[in-house]
């Protein structure tokens, strides 16, 4: 089931999907909702099977991607979505499924997000999670922390020259896969943080409109 975060003044629709640990009713998904739908950008989360029927593992990666198709399917069909550009991803897990399903191929899709990829387990650095990522042809806003254990913003960087060029990094500094930053090393309480976040990933989102309405 889709839970509607709509904007009276939508320039374009984001499918965001959850992490491995959380559902789409936690604290982080229902503040990014919020704030994006603020910010001119009506949002439509969802939980996957295993997060829907209490379990704590996910699904293996094909039940999940086939999900994500068929929420997508079902997002277009919303009335507050219809007709908008859509941008789809999600936090961790639900964006690296979002992306191995656009590398898959779907039409009509404006761009991808993704808060906080995980390109790797921690501390397991060779085993990647990239292969399909210079498959995607659409626009893909990677937010990434410094010292994220799941791959840092550098190890993001890394990957920028495989991937398409219109691809783009946004850094949180001294971020972990939370984007939690120490204040003592940041210099900037947490609700700063997670505005320059929102307000980046809702800039990005917008140009992913304008392009495709040209």
């Amino acid at each position: 089931m889709l839970s509607i975060y709509s904007s009276d003044r939508a320039a374009a629709a984001l499918v965001l999907a959850h992490g491995a640990g959380g559902g789409q009713t936690s604290r982080f998904m229902v503040d990014a909702s919020n704030a994006f739908a603020a910010r001119g950008i009506t949002v439509a989360t969802f939980d996957f099977p295993y997060m829907s029927q209490g379990r704590s593992v996910p699904d293996k990666g094909p039940v999940l991607e086939a999900h994500w198709r068929a929420v997508i399917d079902e997002a277009r069909r919303h009335p507050s979505i219809a007709g908008l550009p859509l941008v789809i991803g999600g936090k961790s897990m639900g964006g690296r499924i979002a992306s191995q399903v656009a590398a898959q191929k779907v039409d009509g899709i404006a761009g991808l997000v993704y808060l906080g990829y995980p390109l790797h387990p921690p501390g397991k650095p060779d085993q990647r999670r990239d292969r399909h990522l210079p498959d995607i042809a659409e626009p893909m806003l990677f937010v990434q922390g410094t010292r994220d254990l799941f791959g840092t913003s550098a190890e993001i960087r890394a990957l920028l020259p495989r991937l398409n060029p219109r691809t783009t990094l946004f850094e949180v500094a001294d971020g972990d896969h939370s984007f939690k930053v120490r204040v003592s090393v940041a210099g900037r309480k947490q609700d700063a943080v997670l505005t320059e976040i929102f307000d980046t990933v809702a800039a990005f989102i917008k140009s992913c409109a304008n392009s495709t309405s040209k």
